[in-house]
């Protein structure tokens, strides 16, 4: 069995783990109508979601030190499964943050072992793969508030039981299809988590100053994104669907940075990008009328969305073997935790009186200081290459 077919099963798990973690973020009004709750329980549901994505990549770097890569990814797409019907089941808001936290779990082992192993899969084209899984994730960010609209209709719970049974599913396809294919052998050296993880400090330190505090600011945008249209004086249902656009916008992101991290020095191009989102997110603050907020909601989501594949690309093409997944992991675990808690401080802030243009002007600014001192050790050559 080619490489290709596994790779092709491994983007259908993909998908799914990373609708799992973005569905939450349409499904913020329904929460509050449904068991009436304020805006930061609501920021607390959805960041959950993405504590429980940053908690398990350390224990899963370790893991990847004992258990092949495929293994610890059918894991991921078991406890996804089981994990949706826990919330389609939900009757209360803890069990609802059980289920979110469940979800994030799925998706952070996931991530952990899969991007490794795909990066070992294909080791001369490790930008393009990256930029394919990627754009393959990004289309769940894009259906997933369409989805909602078509499923609150009805009852947002279909939304969930509909993504257990193809969790189940695909999870199944890719271990029949690992059985049959030839699989690295570049992962067998990764034994030894601490050791790799103290080899690569500054690579790891690096990218989670980069991804980490950007990605703070992004995950508080993107999960009030509907409630922020709507200050701006949008209509609710049009507010919803601007998550489309957002989203939408990162699946050429995804695969044009793709072929771009592979052909451009690595550091100077996600520096690049850095500041190009931090300057849009300035801009959205002062921009109103529906045509221009879709403009730069489209410029913001192709931005951001390029940032990931070139810092994953940066990071696994530069970790040799012997400590790629557990440098990896350890990178992943203090990233996501790090950006984690975007959406509840958002939520606390707006609980607090404080306007959505005031939030996200402060997050952007945060952003462009970061921007400037990369750019000035950049400059002196202090930054691993």
């Amino acid at each position: 069995m080619s490489r290709e077919k596994l790779f092709g099963s491994l983007c259908g798990l993909v998908f799914l783990v990373n609708f799992a973690r973005v569905v939450f973020a349409p499904l913020v009004s329904e929460f509050i109508a449904e068991f009436a709750i304020q805006e930061g329980t609501a920021g607390l549901i959805v960041t959950l979601v993405w504590i429980g994505s940053a908690s398990p990549r350390l224990p899963t770097g370790w893991l990847l030190t004992k258990a092949p890569r495929h293994h610890v990814v059918f894991g991921s797409g078991a406890i996804l499964t089981v994990a949706s019907a826990s919330i389609a089941l939900a009757n209360s808001v803890p069990t609802v943050m059980i289920g979110a936290f469940s979800m994030g779990l799925a998706s952070g082992i996931y991530f952990v072992a899969a991007n490794p192993f795909i990066s070992e899969l294909f080791p001369d084209r490790v930008g393009r793969v990256m930029g394919i899984h990627g754009t393959a994730s990004q289309l769940a960010a894009v259906v997933a508030a369409p989805v909602v609209t078509l499923a609150v209709v009805y009852d947002w719970r279909v939304v969930f039981i509909g993504l257990g049974t193809a969790a189940a599913l695909t999870t199944a396809v890719i271990f029949l299809l690992a059985l049959r294919t030839d699989l690295p052998e570049a992962g067998r050296e990764d034994t030894a988590f601490l050791a790799g993880a103290r080899r690569e400090w500054k690579i790891i330190l690096t990218g989670v100053l980069i991804l980490g505090l950007t990605g703070f600011a992004w995950q508080g945008l993107f999960n009030f994104y509907e409630l922020y249209m709507r200050s701006k004086g949008i209509a609710p249902s049009t507010a919803r669907n601007l998550l489309t656009v957002i989203f939408g916008a990162g699946v050429p992101a995804f695969w044009v940075s793709g072929q771009l991290a592979d052909r451009f020095p690595h550091v100077p191009y996600i520096i690049t990008l850095m500041g190009t989102f931090a300057a849009l997110v300035l801009v959205l603050t002062v921009t109103n009328g529906l045509a221009a907020v879709v403009l730069v909601s489209t410029l913001i989501g192709f931005v951001i969305h390029a940032m990931f594949p070139a810092l994953d690309t940066f990071l696994l093409d530069s970790i040799p073997d012997e400590s790629r997944g557990s440098a990896y992991a350890v990178y992943s675990g203090i990233m996501m935790l790090t950006q984690s808690s975007g959406s509840f401080a958002v939520g606390k802030f707006v609980e607090l009186g404080v306007a959505y243009d005031t939030v996200f002007t402060s997050f952007a600014v945060g952003v462009a200081i970061l921007t400037v001192g990369f750019a000035v050790l950049e400059r002196a050559n202090r930054l691993p290459a």
